[in-house]
């Protein structure tokens, strides 16, 4: 689903274009970070993010790891941004029809996931050295994706920061409208399937927020009297 980045019309009839601010708490850019790491790490990585959706995904978890790092100042942004940025790069190495088995719903092959951890870390490995990332920040970010799905426990906050903004995803307009396609579900059956497999599994207060506030979100949008309306 596209988002609307442009009106279909101006019923105001004036512009507002000099009462908008320049810039506004909570709008993320992504470029700067980390003085500009994440921009050359994103062209390595993003040669590795064609598997079912994973390039948009990625952009979206780094934003939400964004907003979550705000409620955790003591966390490393230097690791966690890296570590969401190269996080599923794995999936490249596992044979494209064999990935969606890895995640759907009764499935038994967890071989696949541990597969695409450890092919995801030593890619990641690569990429970090290729852009000049120290050592020993390097590792820790290889920790994090050598596990971000089957490990239960987080290692530390920025662990738990990775799990929580890959988790909460799946809540989101693009998490939902990925995850009908991939199962050919209803918007209502991936919501309340995305819902059974976030909420109880997250770890910071701060993810636990967002993720209830995108399912009222979306909740709302499944009422009758919403869907009766005449609107976008």
């Amino acid at each position: 689903m596209s988002s609307k980045l442009a009106p279909h019309a101006n019923h105001l009839g004036r512009d507002l274009a000099a009462h908008i601010p320049p810039e506004a708490e909570g709008v993320l850019s992504l470029g700067d970070e980390l003085d500009g790491e994440l921009s050359r790490i994103w062209p390595r990585a993003v040669v590795h993010l064609k598997v079912r959706s994973n390039d948009a995904h990625t952009l979206y978890a780094v934003a939400i790891a964004r907003s979550l790092l705000e409620a955790h100042p003591e966390a490393d942004a230097g690791v966690v941004l890296p570590a969401i940025m190269l996080h599923d790069v794995g999936w490249s190495r596992v044979p494209p029809g064999e990935v969606l088995e890895a995640i759907a719903p009764g499935s038994h092959r967890p071989d696949l996931v541990l597969l695409h951890e450890r092919e995801g870390a030593e890619l990641a490995a690569s990429i970090l050295a290729d852009v000049g990332v120290p050592p020993a920040r390097a590792a820790r970010i290889v920790e994090i994706i050598d596990g971000h799905d089957s490990r239960r426990d987080a290692l530390s906050v920025e662990d738990a920061i990775v799990k929580d903004a890959d988790k909460t995803w799946r809540l989101t307009p693009h998490g939902l409208d990925t995850v009908m396609d991939w199962f050919g579900l209803s918007r209502e059956a991936a919501l309340r399937l995305c819902s059974a497999r976030v909420h109880a599994h997250l770890f910071t207060d701060a993810a636990r927020a967002l993720a209830r506030g995108l399912a009222a979100i979306e909740s709302a949008n499944l009422w009758d009297e919403r869907t009766a309306l005449e609107l976008p």
